[in-house]
């Protein structure tokens, strides 16, 4: 599986983008799929994940309430929605493919597979 993520760029602080993942080599429609990030200087931490099922979790200080995980299996493709961005949501985003037919998100980097190149996210203050 090779994992292709986009839509990442330059924002003010209070404003929205849409992160998309788009998947290659096999459908992922089976695979829960996450989205991690990576700020400078700092380990790469969960943002929010979904099952083959539509089960979503998110990390409850950085993402719930303003970031919406979800995923279009006709285009085998996650979208990370997010709104209300802030300075410390500035981090390079990453999809990744975990286990198929999970029926829980894993919030662990080691529970998942494949991993894309990530997208640079900048908040301005």
């Amino acid at each position: 599986v090779q994992l292709q993520a986009s839509g990442g760029g330059l924002v003010q602080a209070g404003g929205s983008l849409r992160l998309s993942c788009v998947a290659s080599g096999r459908t992922v429609s089976r695979y829960t799929m996450g989205w991690f990030r990576q700020a400078p200087g700092k380990e790469r931490e969960f943002v929010a994940g979904i099952t083959w099922s539509v089960i979503t979790t998110y990390d409850a200080d950085s993402a719930k309430g303003r970031f919406t995980i979800s995923r279009d299996n006709a285009k085998n493709t996650v979208y990370l929605q997010m709104n209300s961005l802030k300075p410390e949501d500035t981090a390079v985003y990453y999809c990744a493919a975990g286990e198929p037919w999970g029926s829980v998100v894993s919030t662990r980097e080691t529970g998942y597979d494949y991993w894309g190149r990530g997208t640079q996210v900048t908040v301005s203050s």
